[in-house]
């Protein structure tokens, strides 16, 4: 199911971002003194007590401003309160309510949007009785929190999850696989489609752009079953300035959430982009199962070493993700495109794939003898089992008697050793440590 989105407005310059990257622990988005410096939507990956949302970083919003680059930063972040399903509406403690956080609160108000007001730059225990001037907005109790030092945040960010709506467990429909298209404009995901159905189902034109928004369409080979989802081209961020491809970008990230697999199309006539790398990591963050498909393979000038190539170029720009299996194909000539599905139902099964207790104990034998961890604050680290907890994607829970001194080095050991000893093809793996 999609992660709940919870979405930080407010004024310009007072502290959205600075709470952003405070709430992330690391520094994504842009701070400056100067408002307006945030303009395009910033997303990240978020968990809190156990609850995944995404999280969104928008503009300054004015109301009623005759600038045009401030009448695009309002409506891009009235296209995510929309959206939201929590909103953190931020003030300034030090200038105190004004016209335009009123304005903003009324609109909140009507919007019947879960919010919480948040003021910011309470950075000492003498500011915190200005907060109540806030209380005249309407819309509860504030909470006065400091993103500059990181005061108060665990308490927004624990109202915050106390309103997420509850995400009912994924219960796909039986034996029916979800498959999400993404890609760049214009690299032939709505052609791939409709070369599959054998039918113009999807509009296709040399336009980039042209699929605005996330559609299905029912597909079966056999008894196999799947939902094809059609998903807006995913640009590079400094060029997302139409709001409607904002919007458009937002719904291909939540296609990404709700696929079983993800297909990322890759024009083989340019190789791999920056942009499709990043796009790779988004599904990857995603912990969606993936297959790499090469489009436009006819266009390529060929002999018999071009295919060696371009795998080991692709292999190259994509060393992290070298799990994936990659496919050559060709969505105007129909070349290989019914194989692609043939590895959907392959990276399908291997993350839903389950290892036994007892298997996975005699692997573990074999890989701790091979290599053990390295000791650290004098103590050595001892493994005492694993188990699989979760699939799609596949979890291993190591218990160890020091789950915190185990290092990403070989938790990374670990997870190469598993895929070596079961494949999990084109499939995430979650490995976790904890004490016996």
């Amino acid at each position: 199911m999609s992660l709940p989105l919870v979405a930080i407005v407010g004024r310009p310059n007072v502290g959205k971002s600075s709470l952003f990257n405070r709430i992330l622990r690391k520094r994504l988005a842009v701070v400056d003194p100067t408002s307006g410096v945030t303009r395009d939507r910033h997303y990240s990956l978020c968990d809190w007590i156990g609850r995944d949302f995404r999280l969104v970083d928008t503009g300054g919003m004015v109301p009623d401003s005759i600038d045009k680059m401030e009448q695009a930063i309002f409506e891009q972040s009235d296209l995510a309160i929309e959206e939201a399903d929590v909103i953190l509406l931020v003030v300034d403690v030090g200038t105190g309510a004004d016209t335009i956080d009123i304005t903003l609160a009324r609109k909140l108000l009507k919007s019947g949007r879960p919010t919480i007001l948040v003021v910011n730059k309470v950075d000492m225990d003498s500011q915190e009785n200005d907060v109540f001037e806030f209380m005249k907005l309407g819309l509860g109790d504030p909470f006065p929190i400091s993103a500059m030092v990181g005061r108060g945040i665990a308490e927004v960010l624990d109202k915050a999850v106390e309103l997420l709506p509850q995400v009912p467990d994924y219960v796909p429909e039986e034996g029916v696989i979800r498959v999400a298209l993404i890609g760049r404009p214009n690299v032939g995901k709505s052609s791939f489609i409709n070369k599959l159905m054998g039918e113009e189902r999807h509009i296709v034109s040399p336009i980039a752009g042209t699929t605005r928004d996330a559609t299905d369409s029912s597909y079966q080979i056999g008894d196999r079953k799947y939902t094809l989802v059609d998903t807006a081209g995913l640009r590079r961020k400094y060029k997302v300035k139409e709001n409607i491809e904002f919007y458009t970008y937002l719904r291909t990230t939540r296609a990404i959430d709700n696929c079983d697999v993800a297909v990322l199309l890759i024009d083989g006539a340019e190789s791999v982009t920056t942009q499709d790398q990043k796009i790779l990591t988004q599904i990857m963050e995603s912990r969606r199962a993936a297959v790499l498909a090469i489009n436009k393979w006819d266009l390529v000038e060929k002999d018999s070493k071009t295919v060696d190539k371009f795998s080991l170029d692709i292999k190259d720009a994509i060393a992290k993700y070298a799990y994936l299996p990659m496919i050559f194909c060709s969505a105007l000539s129909g070349q290989r495109v019914a194989k692609v599905m043939s590895f959907v139902d392959k990276v399908h099964a291997e993350n839903n794939k389950r290892i036994s207790t007892s298997e996975l104990n005699e692997f573990l034998k074999v890989a701790y003898s091979k290599k053990k961890p390295p000791a650290r604050k004098n103590k050595h680290i001892k493994f005492n089992y694993v188990t699989q907890s979760e699939t799609a994607p596949p979890t291993f829970i190591f218990f160890c008697n020091h789950p915190t001194l185990v290092d990403k080095a070989y938790l990374s050991y670990l997870t190469n050793q598993l895929r070596a000893e079961y494949g999990f093809v084109g499939v995430p793996i979650r490995v976790k440590c904890r004490k016996k």
